[in-house]
């Protein structure tokens, strides 16, 4: 992605865009982890320890769109979790990079108990 002003031109990567999705789908209630989105992405995950696994990102005329691959804790409700974590997205991409992002498709991959109190 490529932005021009007076000053001059400011280069975004997918690869940034997914690191701010990453982190604010971490930091999200009831996430307890970002999955691999098919089986070969998941066997090379293996290998590569990719911080930003699990997102995809699509640039079209200055819009984003955004799939998010997340485990969620068990016992939480996960249509709150899906919700309240695509708008955590939302709002920081767009405060970080001054995008409009058009869609962010959270895709719940598992669940997970993460305390064994």
């Amino acid at each position: 992605m490529t932005s021009a002003s007076v000053l001059g031109k400011v280069y975004i990567t997918h690869r940034a865009i997914a690191s701010v999705a990453s982190e604010a789908a971490l930091s999200s209630y009831g996430v307890v982890g970002l999955a691999a989105k098919n089986l070969a992405e998941s066997i090379s995950q293996v290998l590569t320890k990719d911080p930003n696994r699990g997102v995809d990102v699509v640039l079209n005329d200055n819009e984003i769109s955004l799939d998010v691959y997340i485990v969620v804790e068990y016992g939480t409700r996960i249509k709150s979790v899906a919700i309240s974590v695509a708008e955590n997205i939302k709002y920081k991409v767009e405060k970080a990079t001054g995008l409009l992002v058009n869609a962010v498709n959270i895709h719940v991959r598992g669940l997970r108990i993460s305390n064994t109190d």
